[in-house]
């Protein structure tokens, strides 16, 4: 469920802070890339392994792990939300930080499981940025 509600910058901070520490982080090994194919291939190129797929007018894009030095590669982590908790402006405010403090960008795809809380989220940084971004992010979940 998508939250409406009108807080300070300083509130929206404060509950951001608290929701992250309720979150089940999931830090993933190795190297991703998004893997592109034509829509028509769905069928015989989606893998099962893939951790997103995601498609526009033209071609479906897939978030798989693969070590490919000639691909944009990424570390990818996993936020599950409790039930029920107001993550709204969560994404914003987290990749705010995050180009705050290492100047880089992120990426974010959102799924939900009804069975586990609702929303989750997968998120993606540069892979030569991973030990510093993770270590933050495990930080302000209160794992470190």
């Amino acid at each position: 469920m998508v939250n409406i509600s009108h807080e300070t910058s300083s509130e929206i901070a404060m509950r951001l802070e608290r929701v992250i520490q309720e979150t089940r982080l999931t830090v993933y090994k190795g190297a991703y890339i998004f893997e592109e194919f034509p829509l028509g291939e769905f069928k015989s190129r989606a893998d099962e392994k893939a951790l997103a797929l995601v498609r526009d007018d033209q071609v479906w894009s897939q978030l798989i792990e693969r070590d490919d030095p000639n691909e944009e590669q990424f570390a990818i982590w996993r936020f599950h939300f409790p039930n029920g908790a107001d993550n709204s402006g969560f994404v914003g405010w987290l990749a705010m930080h995050l180009k705050t403090l290492f100047g880089t960008g992120v990426f974010v795809v959102c799924g939900q499981n009804s069975n586990d809380g609702g929303i989750f989220d997968y998120w993606g940084c540069p892979l030569e940025l991973s030990d510093q971004i993770i270590s933050e992010v495990e930080r302000l979940v209160g794992q470190k």
